[in-house]
């Protein structure tokens, strides 16, 4: 698979990227599973899609070539930002770069109440954070629905139910607002530096009402 642009790896070497472990920097270069993760968003046509910690673009190059309407992309690493660059350029009035920390983020002021996604690689230090300010926000929220990777316990703790082993505080939010399921996963030996445990795709999708839930923070069907 091609984009028209050079080889991530290229990229990488070109502009000195090497994956930063404070940051929860793992790099996806295989084109076709960052095609596999923007396809997991369904149809982007007309959206605006928002990446956090896009790094040298990978999934940015997949997501504006899946169609999305634009792209914003937030980075604090500034090593990528030039990488970033000209992948807007090859894509003109399409890709937002925003220098800064999602953490720090208004994400519904970017939304700017246009249709969007939420599509990311997640930073692994901060995925956990920046999911429960999505799901505790104002309801309904801004955006449609939420495609992230997260480490593979992550995950299960986000679509476990009540009575499953890794029930607790992630699966009580996005079960009370959103209906969430794991995609697929993916292998250490996808990313580099390979990670120590597997990765998985989830979709979050809000719900239009949120379930009852009592004084004790437990919600059931």
């Amino acid at each position: 698979m091609s984009d028209g642009l050079p080889p991530l790896r290229e990229v990488v070497a070109r502009h000195g990227i090497a994956a930063k472990k404070a940051l929860g920097q793992n790099f996806l270069f295989d084109l076709n599973l960052t095609a596999k993760v923007a396809r997991a968003a369904d149809d982007l046509a007309g959206v605006t899609v928002i990446e956090v910690g896009p790094g040298p673009g990978g999934l940015t190059r997949a997501l504006l070539a899946a169609g999305a309407e634009r792209v914003i992309a937030i980075e604090r690493d500034e090593r990528c930002l030039a990488a970033l660059e000209e992948i807007a350029a090859h894509w003109p009035n399409r890709l937002d770069i925003v220098a800064g920390d999602a953490l720090k983020t208004d994400f519904s002021a970017l939304s700017a109440r246009r249709r969007t996604k939420i599509v990311a690689n997640l930073p692994y230090n901060i995925g956990t954070e920046l999911l429960i300010g999505w799901l505790t926000g104002p309801w309904p929220p801004f955006y449609e629905n939420l495609t992230l990777m997260f480490q593979r316990e992550v995950a299960e703790r986000i679509v476990a139910g009540p009575g499953d082993d890794a029930y607790g505080r992630l699966g009580v939010l996005a079960g009370w607002r959103t209906q969430a399921r794991i995609v697929f996963d993916i292998s250490p030996q996808a990313f580099s530096p390979p990670p120590k445990v597997w990765s998985s795709v989830v979709s979050i999708t809000p719900r239009a009402e949120p379930l009852p839930c009592d004084a004790v923070a437990s919600c059931n069907e």
